[in-house]
């Protein structure tokens, strides 16, 4: 079975660490994160003590049928360029990028995977949407919609612009088991639809019940690309 995996040179790391700025998450040493991102190994397994340790922001990813990559937190970077209107009462939530061993970043939003870069079988290239995401809303508010249309670009392939629309359904109190340690967790699943290609599929969500924040989740990228499972370990803030 192939496995699912992230390729970025040391040198493409080293340069994205240097050369962003405008993070609120600060480092302080750049060296020690790329060090940290570089030397990781495949099906990682930290201890609690080691990952409340670490200075920064952290989560367990799968990519697939892959191994299991602990990633770090790179940036944390407002998003400017909106894909949502915003006001003061709604701001759009922080991109947040996370660095895997030598392999790649995953851009997440509220939860929600956004971009990524460098996997093996494909990457997700934007999201976009005129509305904001019911996850930056909080989905365990009742005033919130649940329902949203996005658009997905793609590749492999010429794959841009195709509508995306979800439907969100809240299921039973659970409680997962992060970092060693037993949380209680609100679960939702999210029924996405692709009218143009006749295609559906299935996205988890486990929130933070008080806050409503992601703290577990299984989202396919997009059509014909690999589901993610990531866990936040150490969320940011």
């Amino acid at each position: 079975m192939r496995r699912s995996h992230f390729t970025i040179p040391f040198g493409g790391i080293f340069l994205c660490l240097t050369l962003l700025t405008g993070c609120s998450q600060k480092f302080q040493d750049v060296n020690d994160t790329a060090k940290l991102a570089l030397f990781g190994d495949d099906d990682t397994q930290l201890s609690a003590q080691a990952i409340n340790q670490l200075p920064y922001a952290s989560m367990y990813a799968r990519i697939g049928d892959g191994p299991q990559a602990f990633m770090v937190l790179a940036f944390a970077e407002q998003d400017i360029v909106s894909s949502s209107p915003t006001s003061a009462n709604q701001p759009n939530a922080p991109l947040l990028k996370w660095l895997s061993a030598d392999r790649g970043l995953l851009v997440t939003q509220a939860g929600r995977i956004t971009k990524t870069t460098s996997l093996a079988q494909g990457n997700l290239v934007a999201t976009t949407s005129k509305t904001i995401d019911p996850l930056a809303l909080g989905l365990h508010k009742a005033s919130t919609p649940k329902t949203w249309t996005r658009t997905l670009d793609w590749q492999p392939g010429y794959h841009f612009g195709y509508t995306i629309n979800s439907a969100f359904s809240s299921g039973s109190e659970q409680v997962i088991v992060i970092n060693e340690q037993p949380i209680e967790s609100l679960y939702f699943t999210e029924d996405v639809n692709v009218p143009s290609l006749e295609l559906s599929y299935q996205n988890e969500f486990w929130l933070n019940p008080v806050t409503g924040t992601v703290i577990k989740s299984r989202q396919q990228l997009a059509p014909g690309l690999p589901v993610v499972e990531f866990s936040i370990l150490k969320p940011f803030s």
